[in-house]
C-alpha cells in the first residue's frame, strides 16, 4: 500500500453518535503507519456557510428545513472547490481525503422533510464534481447512539442538536438504506456493523479500505 499517485476520497457516514470521528482518526493513524498520509475533514464545514448551518443546528437561528438542505448543498460545493483547502484540489494532487459526512447525510436527514429525489438533485453538481471512491456507513442501533450522545453531553456539556432526537435518528437510519438502494449503481458503499468493539469496527473498516487501495495497484 505505497502507491499514492492517485488521490482517494473516502467518506464516513452514520447517524449521530455512531462513532464516525473516532473511526476516521483510527484509519488516519493506520494509513500513516503504512506510509500514506491523509487529510481529514468534515461537513458541515467550518467555512462561512458551514458556520451558519451550525448556528441553525443548535437553535441559535430559526430556519426552514428547505433552507438547511439548500445550505448544506452549497457548503458542500464550497468544500469541494474552495481555493484554500478544497477537496477536489487535494485529490487531484494525489492526496487521500477522509471526510466525516458527505451527500448521503443530506439524503438521509433531509428526506424526512423533503422528497429524497429533490435532495439528490440538489446535490447533483457535487456528485459530478467528486464521487467518493468508498462510502463507509457505520451502522449502529439508534437507541445506542442516543445513549452515547447523552453521555457525551453529561461529560462535556452542551445540549441536543436539531437532529439528535431518537425518533429522528430512527428515521435517518432508515433513510440511509433507502438512499443506498436509490443510487447503488453509481456508488461504492460498505456497511459496517458498528455494534462491535471499537477495535473490531476499525478492523472491518481497514479491510474495506485496504481492498480499495489494492484494487487500484
Amino acid at each position: 500500500m505505497n502507491n499514492q499517485k492517485k488521490g482517494r476520497f473516502i467518506v464516513f457516514e452514520g447517524i449521530d453518535g455512531s462513532g464516525k470521528s473516532t473511526q476516521i482518526k483510527m484509519l488516519s493513524d493506520r494509513l500513516s503507519k503504512t506510509g500514506i498520509q491523509s487529510y481529514s475533514t468534515f461537513e458541515p464545514t467550518d467555512g462561512p456557510i458551514g458556520t451558519l448551518i451550525r448556528q441553525m443546528l443548535i437553535g441559535d437561528l430559526a430556519t426552514d428545513q428547505r433552507t438547511i438542505a439548500s445550505l448544506f448543498a452549497a457548503d458542500r460545493t464550497d468544500h469541494l472547490v474552495n481555493k484554500k483547502n478544497g477537496v477536489c484540489h487535494k485529490t487531484d494532487q494525489g492526496q487521500v481525503v477522509l471526510c466525516d459526512r458527505y451527500y448521503f447525510s443530506s439524503y438521509a436527514y433531509h428526506a424526512q422533510y423533503i422528497d429524497m429525489a429533490w435532495v439528490i438533485n440538489a446535490n447533483a453538481l457535487n456528485a459530478q464534481l467528486l464521487r467518493p471512491d468508498l462510502t463507509v456507513f457505520i451502522d449502529v442501533d439508534p437507541d445506542n447512539c442516543f445513549e452515547r450522545i447523552k453521555k457525551r453531553i453529561k461529560q462535556k456539556g452542551g445540549s441536543l442538536e436539531m437532529y439528535e432526537k431518537i425518533d429522528i435518528m430512527q428515521n435517518v437510519r432508515s433513510n440511509y438504506f433507502k438512499a443506498f438502494e436509490a443510487v447503488r449503481k453509481s456508488e461504492t458503499i460498505a456497511i459496517i456493523d458498528g455494534g462491535q468493539s471499537m477495535e473490531n469496527v476499525a478492523q472491518s473498516v481497514w479491510e474495506q479500505v485496504k481492498e480499495l487501495f489494492e484494487s487500484e495497484k
